[in-house]
């Protein structure tokens, strides 16, 4: 069910649809997105790259994207923690993929890692590990899912 829905989710948070964001291809095991180069999204006119801003917000919605393919309901989420290690800058002109993967679900938080890359999957640009709060609007305070997450990483 959630996979018919990516398309219109994807679409449905203002800032994938001002980024362009596309749906490259959706599966409960991985979540691959897009972000064609556009002149306005370049940070930078002297190098030609997209800015390391529209990386990360590619990352952090991949990776939601990747916790709503792996769940088998729509459930409210929201990012409680987004790590981002920045290994280069994409290449000048080039748009930008994404892939996330969704590898552990608890009772209230959600779990996952994601990459992009501009060419070669191989040769990443950035990597993430994000974590989700599942059930946003009826969740647990933050401090008992930094808790619970603490305890599932240990």
């Amino acid at each position: 069910m959630m996979r018919q829905m990516a398309p219109q989710i994807m679409l449905a948070a203002p800032h994938a649809a001002a980024l362009g964001m596309q749906l490259v291809s959706m599966e409960p095991e991985e979540v691959v997105t897009f972000v064609p180069f556009r002149p306005d999204l370049v940070g930078n006119p002297e190098t030609g790259v997209i800015a390391g801003g529209v990386v990360t917000a590619l990352l952090d919605h991949t990776a939601g994207q990747s916790v709503m393919a792996a769940l088998q309901a729509y459930v409210s989420i929201a990012t409680l923690d987004l790590r981002i290690d920045y290994m280069r800058a994409a290449g000048p002109g080039l748009g930008v993929y994404c892939s996330a993967k969704c590898y552990k679900i608890t009772r209230s938080v959600a779990f996952v890692r994601a990459t992009a890359y501009d060419q070669d999957p191989a040769d990443p640009l950035a990597t993430a590990q994000a974590v989700f709060m599942l059930n946003a609007n009826s969740a647990p305070t933050p401090a008992q899912l930094l808790a619970e997450a603490a305890a599932v990483k240990s």
